[in-house]
């Protein structure tokens, strides 16, 4: 499909950019995707995304029929990227630009998108940026996180939004972004203009030389009550840039507890092959004592459902990581 972005003209893959996010009870057809709501704790296919134009609506439009405020009922594909990616709208436009962008009169020649990596100097946030919030530990106490914990990581509340306000950190302690996150269903979004979440690692500021790393904030925290040093990748991708992170900070080794998903395991593979080497690293898995035979999601489910022993037992129960001698088994000298 062809969408003008920033005054260029892109052939977007719309099915092939969804594909890459796990659904809950997706259909699949030609011309539509239908799934569970990703803004809600939904079950039910009340979410469609249009894969091709129809009448006047263009193809990457979507629709929640369950939303719980106009903001969130419809959209574009780059708000719906945006928040699937865990980035801002800008960043997602950069995306698609540098993945799709090309420029040629010819219809028999196509031209790849040069892809230049531009890092940008940005400047810290003012921490008056967090004057208008309140303290209201309230939401997160419901999901077993402690106010302790939570003015630990300077947790904030906006009334207006109903949101509730996670301070991003650079190393040295200076504010770098902002996460809003909806106190009702799952809508988050962070402050623009801030540094990219892509470049930074929550709570990195917090790190001891043993530290668990996972995927959302709120799961970091859950590990903290549980009494682990813990930071997030912020979304289920890693990059050179969060591993120099790490690599400069007070770790020395890292505990994976990444998501029991796809997605979950997609990053603990990223994140072993960035930092393996360069500290020592434990695969920790989420208990998994469903009735039904399946397993929790996350730190913060298993936090809710059976404790805090229950993440210490996650630790206990963890496997070290093989260090680069495992490459030699593979090779004519190994068995």
């Amino acid at each position: 499909m062809t969408f003008i972005i920033r005054g260029q003209s892109l052939h977007i893959d719309i099915r092939g950019e969804l594909e890459k996010f796990d659904w809950t009870r997706p259909t699949w057809s030609n011309d539509k995707l239908i799934a569970a709501s990703p803004f809600r704790y939904d079950k039910s296919p009340s979410f469609f995304v249009r894969l091709e134009d129809y009448g006047d609506y263009p193809a990457g439009t979507w629709s929640d029929s369950g939303s719980y405020d106009d903001e969130w009922s419809s959209g574009n594909i780059v708000k719906l990227l945006a928040f699937l990616r865990h980035e801002t709208y800008e960043e997602v436009e950069e995306y698609l630009l540098a993945s799709y962008g090309f420029t040629t009169d010819s219809t028999d020649i196509k031209l790849k998108p040069i892809r230049l990596k531009v890092q940008w100097v940005r400047q810290p946030l003012k921490d008056g940026l967090l004057a208008d919030y309140r303290q209201d530990y309230s939401y997160l106490e419901s999901r077993g996180i402690s106010a302790e914990i939570q003015r630990q990581a300077g947790v904030l509340y906006d009334a207006k939004s109903q949101a509730v306000v996670i301070p991003w950190r650079l190393p040295n302690g200076e504010l770098a972004n902002v996460k809003y996150r909806k106190t009702r269903g799952k809508v988050f979004w962070y402050e623009r203009g801030a540094v990219p979440i892509r470049e930074l690692v929550y709570g990195l500021e917090l790190a001891t030389a043993q530290t668990v790393i996972c995927e959302a904030e709120i799961d970091a925290m859950s590990w903290r009550q549980a009494g682990y040093s813990a930071i997030a990748t912020g979304g289920a991708s890693f990059n050179e840039w969060k591993a120099d992170e790490i690599k400069r900070s007070a770790v020395e080794e890292l505990i994976i507890a990444t998501d029991n998903d796809k997605a979950g395991e997609k990053l603990r593979a990223e994140i072993e092959k960035s930092m393996r080497g360069r500290v020592r690293l434990r695969n920790a898995y989420i208990d998994a004592r469903e009735s039904n035979g399946g397993s929790l999601k996350d730190a913060n489910e298993a936090l809710v459902k059976y404790g805090e022993e229950s993440l210490r037992e996650s630790v206990r129960l963890s496997e070290s990581v093989r260090e680069l001698y495992v490459k030699l088994r593979s090779s004519s000298l190994g068995k």
